[in-house]
């Protein structure tokens, strides 16, 4: 299964190392990386590998919220497929 990851936030020092990070330590492949900084904002997209990970969809979200908490960024979550289909035109 593949899901995508949102990170969105004032830019600051670290929030890729450290999401990437807890990706990793679970077991989570990032396939794909997009981002950028316009005006001190800070967004990320990921597509990530979920096929080896240790925690379920909903207990990375979970994770995901308080590393995002922690540093002072939104994260989020979802499978491939729902992404896809909000954003089709």
């Amino acid at each position: 299964m593949r899901a995508i990851v949102t990170v969105i936030g004032k830019d600051k020092s670290g929030i890729i190392a450290k999401v990437a990070t807890l990706l990793a330590d679970n077991g989570v492949n990032i396939e794909d990386i997009s981002q950028t900084i316009v005006q001190g904002n800070f967004t990320m997209l990921m597509l990530c590998d979920l096929q080896s990970a240790k925690p379920s969809l909903k207990e990375l979200g979970v994770l995901l919220k308080e590393l995002g908490d922690e540093i002072g960024v939104s994260t989020h979550v979802q499978h491939e497929d729902i992404f896809n289909a909000m954003h089709k035109i």
